[in-house]
């Protein structure tokens, strides 16, 4: 009996030691899936895309707080999530150990337990998406006190001009155009970084919008169609803007045209005298204009197109662009801005149209124009110590915006241009031909090609091939730290650096 009991005792003691072991290493690396799922929006069908593209363990390992781009936040959210993964990675190991007191005597069990073991600290990547699923119902319980409250607050504020940017890109520098440009006129509030879905515009409109502002320009985003009638039915703008639609997110919208219909949600939510402000440079733009049956304004740069506001008598240079802007009823008037690319010309544009919609004067909008500054990642000219100049162009890429940047590189004469770029990502079904492509136009332009990943930039290095670029002014590297070091061996004071895109963190090649 007391031998039975000793082996009792020894086979507890190894079946709760190495449920204790493997609950501290998972709790250890909990924060890592935490961070990912945080990366993509506890989305768990986003979370677990991203699961399907990468070796989410040995990705783990490597994951360090220095090393990310955009740390893990502690949020109130955050910390909800990670305690419901914590109490489920408990409440499995629990169940594992009592099912050892009925099997413990097994030699079968004595094997098969540590490799369960084994395979659940594996696993612990999926295990956060079902802390996720049981932490729903709470989360939109949370959410949707916060979007009604903020919803209100939007309603009684009958004093208040509302303006809804939405676009495939170009929507973020419009808006930061838009509320400069605005503030020659208007105290304006505006939402901070990339803030564009419910519970960001929530946020801002709970904590930061004042009695005194007579103006919110808000940024609208989505990654599925419905997504911009609930963010437009929050913030419930009287003036709409599409800015460009373009092959951004494919493969989640699958198809340009959900896509437009997607965008079109902005201009439908919009009051019956609202104004509907369109891009009709763009094609797909063009098309929801012609159908709209709101008061619209059309504008661009394309002179034979029909448009209320265009520019022209452009001149676009290394170091900014000047444009003639012409808008209905009022003398044409010179603007000047130290942005870079003609693409910046038609998101000011767009904020024009948004100033000119709210009464404002070409003047006043001419010298809201001047002090416009880049949008931190987007085309922003730096010039490092060395005297090395550095468009950074990191936040984002798509077909459009990535040729801009290379017309604003090619701009610059008689020095070394350089390019460094992991390529273009969530394309869908299109991305490699569109990366492929983009090595062919690199190939045109530049004097040294860095590429960041050997594997995801495969189609860019075909192009480049395909493109008569010398090989031995191509570099790969693993990472942007890397890919900086080369270029700080190749470049000298004037020589002009292009950083095209950064992947964020929920991308890697292990």
């Amino acid at each position: 009996m007391e031998k039975e009991l000793l082996f009792g005792l020894l086979y507890l003691v190894y079946y709760g030691g190495l449920a204790g072991l493997t609950y501290y290493i998972i709790q250890k690396n909990s924060p890592d899936p935490l961070h990912m799922m945080q990366l993509e929006g506890y989305q768990p069908r986003d979370y677990q895309l991203w699961l399907k593209d990468n070796k989410a363990f040995n990705f783990a390992l490597k994951i360090s707080s220095s090393q990310n781009k955009t740390p893990l936040v502690w949020t109130d959210r955050a910390k909800r999530l990670h305690k419901r993964h914590l109490e489920t990675i408990l409440l499995v190991l629990v169940s594992l150990l009592v099912l050892s007191i009925f099997l413990y005597k097994y030699f079968f069990w004595l094997i098969f337990y540590p490799l369960c073991l084994g395979v659940f600290a594996f696993s612990q990547f999926h295990w956060i998406i079902l802390a996720a699923k049981l932490n729903l119902p709470l989360e939109n319980k949370i959410n949707q006190g916060f979007y009604d409250t903020a919803k209100e607050k939007i309603r009684a504020r009958k004093d208040l001009s509302v303006v809804g940017i939405t676009g495939s890109f170009g929507k973020t520098s419009t808006k930061f155009m838009t509320a400069t440009i605005l503030e020659e006129a208007f105290k304006v509030q505006t939402t901070p970084s990339s803030f564009n879905t419910p519970m960001g515009l929530s946020k801002v409109i709970n904590n930061d919008l004042t009695e005194n502002k007579e103006v919110f320009v808000a940024e609208l985003g989505a990654k599925e169609p419905g997504e911009i009638k609930e963010v437009a039915d929050l913030v419930q703008p009287t003036i709409g803007v599409i800015t460009a639609i373009g092959p951004t997110h494919m493969h989640l919208f699958k198809t340009i045209a959900n896509i437009q219909k997607t965008k079109y949600e902005l201009i439908e939510a919009l009051p019956q005298d609202g104004v509907a402000i369109f891009n009709v440079d763009n094609a797909y733009v063009r098309e929801l204009a012609d159908g709209c049956d709101r008061k619209t304004i059309r504008y661009g740069m394309d002179l034979d197109q029909d448009l209320d506001v265009f520019a022209d008598q452009i001149q676009v240079g290394a170091l900014g662009s000047s444009f003639q802007l012409h808008l209905p009823g009022q003398d044409p008037v010179l603007c000047e801005t130290i942005l870079l690319g003609k693409h910046n010309i038609s998101n000011l544009l767009a904020a024009a149209c948004i100033a000119y919609s709210l009464g404002m004067t070409a003047d006043q909008i001419a010298a809201g124009i001047r002090k416009v500054q880049p949008v931190e990642h987007r085309l922003q000219l730096i010039q490092g110590p060395s005297g090395v100049n550095v468009i950074d162009d990191a936040f984002n890429s798509n077909p459009v915006g990535a040729r801009a940047a290379l017309e604003v590189l090619g701009a610059f004469q008689d020095v070394k241009k350089i390019i460094i770029t992991p390529g273009m990502v969530e394309l869908g079904d299109i991305e490699e031909e569109e990366n492929e492509k983009l090595g062919q136009e690199i190939a045109q332009v530049v004097d040294y090609c860095i590429l960041v990943g050997e594997k995801r930039t495969q189609p860019i290095q075909r192009g480049l091939k395909g493109a008569g670029f010398p090989q031995d002014r191509l570099f790969v590297a693993q990472s942007l730290d890397e890919a900086t070091q080369i270029s700080a061996h190749l470049t000298g004071p004037g020589d002009v650096v292009l950083i095209e895109n950064d992947l964020p963190d929920s991308y890697n090649e292990v």
